[in-house]
C-alpha cells in the first residue's frame, strides 16, 4: 500500500507524539508500505 503523510501526521511520527493513531503508527511502521511525504513539506 502507498501512504502520502501530511505534514502534521510526519511531524507527529517522526516526534513519537501521543496525537498519532496507534493505526497510523501500524501502517507507517509495515515495511511492506510504501511511505510518500510530499515535498512541499519538507
Amino acid at each position: 500500500m502507498r501512504l502520502l503523510l501530511d505534514t502534521h501526521t510526519f511531524i507527529w511520527y517522526a516526534t513519537d507524539s501521543p496525537r498519532i493513531s496507534t493505526t497510523a503508527r501500524s501502517l507507517i511502521d509495515n515495511g511492506g508500505n510504501d511511505i510518500l511525504l510530499s515535498t512541499a513539506s519538507v
